[in-house]
């Protein structure tokens, strides 16, 4: 379809009208195309949205009445990135029209500190609706797929009567069949531990909150919220640039979690696996997940050495270079070789994924790393 031209669609023979003249103009004022002015003359309209945020707020709103939700958001990433509007997003008025998504939630919070209270609360609202929404989608997923991983890690060999998995019993036992008895004499139990209320695993999650990692940011901490909702984990979340902060103490709310966060800044990976590897006290149940792109502003050599340490103290560790739905970032590839040396590869990471990814670190088996990365 052709949008927009000069006397008639650039050639086409055809005028614009209705809806279509609507999208031609918003459209023309986010990527530049060619298009009437307002008195009709057909000169041609420079793009952009000025600097008022009650215009910003109506085409924001045109936006939304012209295209589908997944096209508002590509959009509206378009006009922070092309037209600097960032800062208008500190007015309630042009919040109010937006159509929240993961990435207006980034942009939101690396603009957190320079907001007044009122667009504070409004940016509160946009985005509780995201994390709600994605609260939503992934936390059933999440928590059925790692109490299995947790049921399977606390199977153990010589489980009371009442604690035996008779299926996976007679399973593992199909070798000892007596045909004449028609009968399996079990040579080994599989069962469960009895202890199914108390904690059973550590997972500490520490996240990078340079600006590069907002996306990243933003999922770590719903998923955060889902583990930390789990009894059988006991659930740590660390955010860290140059600085380390612990935000395990508002996981029960992801919104709290994330205005908890700065994005920006640099960035010292070992500073803040120094802190992690402080609180472990049960390094053979716990798993340490890393997500940052690796680019490290700290000591390259004593990152290395803490993992290797905590590796070999029993700690399982993780390292997503990303945990949203973006694909391979760009990342420290020196690092990322010399994590996968120590026995932990380092790739980007899915929402979906993820719980495959933390099934399998508590279980103890080979991560799912997807072939591409």
């Amino acid at each position: 379809m052709v949008l927009g031209g000069e006397g008639g669609g650039d050639g086409t023979g055809a005028a614009l009208g209705g809806d279509d003249a609507g999208m031609d103009r918003v459209l023309s004022a986010l990527y530049g195309g060619p298009g009437p002015d307002q008195s009709g003359r057909g000169s041609r309209r420079q793009a952009g949205l000025g600097g008022s945020a009650p215009q910003v707020a109506r085409w924001l709103g045109d936006v939304r009445t012209y295209f589908p939700t997944p096209v508002v958001q590509v959009m509206q990433r378009d006009a922070i990135d092309r037209l600097g509007i960032a800062s208008l997003l500190l007015e309630p008025e042009v919040l109010a029209a937006v159509e929240p998504d993961v990435h207006l939630v980034g942009t939101l919070l690396s603009l957190a500190k320079a907001m007044p209270d009122e667009a504070r609360e409004t940016a509160r609202t946009v985005v509780r609706q995201v994390t709600d929404d994605l609260e939503r989608k992934l936390a059933a997923r999440t928590r059925a797929t790692l109490t299995g991983a947790l049921d399977r890690a606390a199977r153990v060999q010589r489980p009371r009567h009442r604690d035996i998995d008779w299926d996976r019993t007679i399973r593992a036992n199909l070798k000892h069949y007596v045909p004449e008895h028609r009968t399996v004499v079990p040579e080994r139990l599989v069962g469960y531990a009895r202890a199914a209320r108390s904690v059973r695993k550590e997972v500490v999650l520490a996240i990078d909150q340079s600006g590069s990692m907002a996306a990243s940011v933003v999922y770590a901490s719903v998923f955060g919220a889902v583990l930390a909702s789990m009894r059988s984990l006991a659930t740590r979340l660390v955010a860290f640039d140059t600085a380390v902060v612990d935000l395990t103490d508002q996981l029960s709310d992801p919104v709290d979690v994330l205005f908890g966060t700065q994005l920006g800044g640099g960035t010292d990976i070992n500073r803040a696996l120094a802190y992690c590897q402080q609180r472990i006290t049960r390094p053979a149940d716990t798993v340490v997940v890393l997500i940052s792109d690796l680019y490290e502003g700290g000591i390259r050599r004593e990152m290395l050495k803490r993992v290797a340490a905590m590796q070999a103290s029993g700690v399982r560790f993780v390292a997503l270079l990303a945990l949203s739905d973006e694909g391979a970032p760009a990342y420290d590839r020196d690092h990322a070789a010399a994590l996968a040396a120590l026995g932990a590869p380092a790739f980007a990471c899915t929402p979906e994924l993820f719980p495959e990814v933390m099934a399998a670190a508590l279980e103890g088996r080979p991560l799912p790393v997807p072939a591409a990365t």
